[in-house]
Formats: C-alpha cells, sequence, structure tokens
C-alpha cells in the first residue's frame, strides 16, 4: 500500500473534520449521534455490500461502506481490458469484504478475477469466502470446475450437493458458488465443496424455520426420496417424512405411483419435534375430505358400482369413491350360503354392486350389502306392521282362550250330529 497516499488521504480527512468546540453546536452533536447508531454492524468475512466510491488514486479506490473506517479496492478492478476508468467518485458498487487488518478494511468486486486473482482465491480459502465456480467436465471421481481468473479446480462428487446426483451430466455447464476447501501449488492444486455452501444456506434457512415454522402451516416442499413406509420431503432447511397413511384420503398400495422423487408438493405440517429432529408433513390435509358430502353422494338404501379393495376374515372393504370405502360383512355373502372367508365367493380387485345399509360419518363407516340384497335395506320397525298381520302364519297351539273356544264348539258340533 502507498504510505504517502494514505497520509494524505489522513490529512484531508483530518481537515474537513476539524470543528472548534465553538463551531459544534448541539445539532452537530445530534446527527453526530444518530449517525454513529445508524451503523450497519460489524462487517463479516465474505459479506457482500454496496459502497459509494470517494476517491480514485494511482493505484487504489476509497469506499465508504459505512464503517467507522473507510475501505480499499484495488484500482485494476474498476478498469478494463484498456485501463480505462469504468466507475466515477460517487458512483456505488457491490463489492465483498475480504480481511480487516491494521484498521484497513480491504474489499474486492470479484474475487478470483484480474491480475490478483491466485492471491485473491488464497484469501478466499483462508477466508472460506465463497467463489463462483462453473461445471466444465466430468472426470474420475468428480467434476473439472472453472474458477475466476482462468483458474481450475476439482470437486468430488460427494462435496457437489447435499444428496449424490442420479445423472451427473445434467450439471455440466451450471455455475454455483463454491467453497475453497484446499490451495496448494500456488493455485495450481484446488479442491472445491458446493455442499460446503448448501449446508450453511441450509443451516441459516433452519434457524429461520425453527422461529416461523407453525404446525398446520402450509409449505412447499420437493420429494427427495421414496420407501415403503412414506417419502421424505425438504422443505428448504429441514428434511421430514410424509407417511403414506397421509398422502391420500384413499388407499395407497404403492407410492412410485403416485410421487417421484424432485417432485414438489404444497403439504400441511403435520408435527415438529426440533429436539428430536423428526418433522412429519401431510398431502391429505391440503385436500378436500371426500366425506364431507358422504350421505349426499351416498344415501341409505342407494346402489353403485364398486371395487373390492381388500378382504378380510370378517368381511370384504369395496371401494366407492377415491377415500371412500364400505364393509360387505362375511355374513352378507355367500348368497345365503355359509363361508368361512370372503375369499370363496370374492377376489380382490372384481367389481361389485353394493346397496348402502347404514353410515357412521364421525368414523368414516360404511356399512354395505350385495345389491341382490338391497329389498333387506329398507328402513322397517315392528311397529310398523300391520296389527292383523302379527299373527299371521304361527304354527303354534293358540291361547288358552282359543283352546277352550274350539273345546267348546267340537261339542256343539258333536251334540247336533247326535240328533
Amino acid at each position: 500500500m502507498n504510505d504517502k497516499l494514505f497520509d494524505e488521504r489522513e490529512e484531508e480527512l483530518d481537515a474537513q473534520d476539524a470543528l472548534t468546540d465553538e463551531e459544534m453546536t448541539e445539532g452537530d452533536f445530534a446527527a453526530l449521534l444518530e449517525e454513529s447508531l445508524s451503523g450497519t454492524g460489524r462487517l463479516e468475512i465474505g459479506q457482500q455490500i454496496e459502497a459509494t466510491i470517494l476517491q480514485i488514486g494511482q493505484d487504489w479506490v476509497f469506499l465508504d461502506v459505512g464503517q467507522k473506517g473507510e475501505g480499499v479496492l484495488d484500482v485494476r478492478e474498476l478498469q478494463d481490458d484498456a485501463g480505462a476508468l469504468t466507475a466515477q467518485v460517487g458512483e456505488r458498487v457491490a463489492v465483498y469484504f475480504m480481511s480487516r487488518a491494521g484498521g484497513e478494511l480491504r474489499f474486492t468486486r470479484r474475487i478470483g478475477s484480474g491480475p490478483a486473482g491466485a492471491a485473491q482465491l488464497e484469501e478466499a480459502w483462508r477466508s472460506g469466502i465463497p467463489v463462483e465456480g462453473r461445471v466444465e467436465k466430468e472426470i474420475k471421481g468428480g467434476y473439472e470446475i472453472a474458477l475466476p481468473g482462468s483458474a481450475r479446480a476439482f470437486c468430488p462428487f460427494s462435496q457437489i450437493g447435499l444428496r449424490r446426483q442420479d445423472d451427473p451430466a445434467t450439471l455440466i455447464g451450471q455455475s454455483f458458488p463454491v467453497k475453497i476447501s484446499q490451495f496448494g501449488a500456488q493455485g495450481r492444486n484446488i479442491v472445491v465443496s458446493r455442499r460446503a455452501v448448501l449446508e450453511e444456506e441450509r443451516r441459516a434457512r433452519r434457524e429461520e424455520l425453527r422461529k416461523t415454522l407453525k404446525e398446520g402451516q402450509r409449505v412447499m416442499g420437493e420429494v427427495t426420496s421414496i420407501r415403503d413406509f412414506g417419502a421424505f420431503v425438504d422443505i428448504g432447511g429441514i428434511e421430514g417424512l410424509l407417511p403414506i397413511a397421509e398422502v391420500s384420503y384413499g388407499r395407497v398400495e404403492n407410492l412410485a405411483d403416485l410421487l417421484q422423487v424432485g417432485q414438489q408438493l404444497e403439504l400441511m405440517v403435520k408435527s415438529l419435534d426440533w429436539q428430536a429432529e423428526r418433522f412429519s408433513f401431510s398431502l391429505r390435509d391440503t385436500l378436500a375430505d371426500p366425506w364431507g358430502q358422504v350421505r349426499e353422494r351416498f344415501p341409505v338404501g342407494s346402489t353403485h358400482q364398486g371395487k373390492v379393495v381388500r378382504l378380510a376374515p370378517f368381511g370384504a372393504f369395496v371401494q366407492l369413491d377415491e377415500g371412500i370405502d364400505g364393509l360387505v360383512h362375511i355374513s352378507r355373502l355367500g348368497a345365503g350360503k355359509r363361508i368361512s372367508h370372503p375369499r370363496e365367493v370374492l377376489q380382490e380387485g372384481q367389481p361389485l354392486a353394493v346397496a348402502i345399509e347404514s353410515i357412521d360419518e364421525a368414523a368414516h363407516r360404511i356399512a354395505l350389502v350385495p345389491a341382490e340384497a338391497a329389498a333387506e335395506v329398507a328402513p322397517t320397525s315392528w311397529n310398523e306392521r300391520p296389527a292383523a298381520t302379527a299373527g299371521a302364519g304361527r304354527s303354534g297351539l293358540g291361547s288358552l282362550g282359543d283352546l277352550l273356544r274350539a273345546s267348546q264348539d267340537k261339542k256343539t258340533r258333536g251334540r247336533e250330529r247326535r240328533r
């Protein structure tokens, strides 16, 4: 750094700030206090900010970065290939904070670019500052990554993302931030990791979610893997389980028929356990409940064409619609013959005409009978039977009064015959 230039800059600042006690008013103190309280806070290595150009020297550019001290930027980063300046005093530029030493705040516009590229990449490695990388091609064990300033780096397959890529070729040509994990041979041996950047972003999102995410909240997520018991979904910051029972109101036999890895889903947060890091979601809760109008759609006594979806020792489950199943009890099967299992007369997947016998909306249960037995479903009661027919068809001897009257009638007919 040019000591003479710094001395001249300090003298200029001293002249600007030279105020006597008489010149300093109460308003000046208030303005200075407000200015000191409105600072942007301590800068972090790698942080990007907007800075204003205060002065352009032969080697360095002085910047107002909202801090107590000024920032400095290599003037070559504001020059084109011909050496002409691309910015002027008073303009605002986006810069990255590189280091703080001896009261000097060092910034850069493009890490790894320009004549000081190798030195900046080494500083980025030491400070953990992300740099922009472009996937050039797939090589043994990973990828070749192009860094700023024509530098080349290697990224292992395991470090290119949070999960292994099924098709490595899909990343070729893509650009994204990476962190330098190894820097050797003056920049000729560089290893980078995209995963380190993604994990850092994920930790930040996780902390934000912990403050804002609530059970019952709707979120967007991406399916990351599918298992027999459910699917794992990443909502950006945390990954949780979508159980197979929470996918649909209907019966799901094979999740792969409904979901695929990479699919975007709108989900409801079912449960959050931050301590155990267990989170669950529901897709079913975002859908309309098919039981909401079940009595209107399936009134008692009506017949419908269903499909046998499961056979159990006590009966057959028949699907009437997506998410709505009913049960035909085993006693209603067999057309009057006693059977020991529904499989003797039915098989899963076959169509079956059924009639609605009863509905329990609260328990989500529907009792069914085969359609041919629909007449049995008509709602009746003993009180509705005609009194005149209540004793019709009896095969017993009757009441005591009936027996006495019959005996008296028999004696009378016998006397008449003897006469």
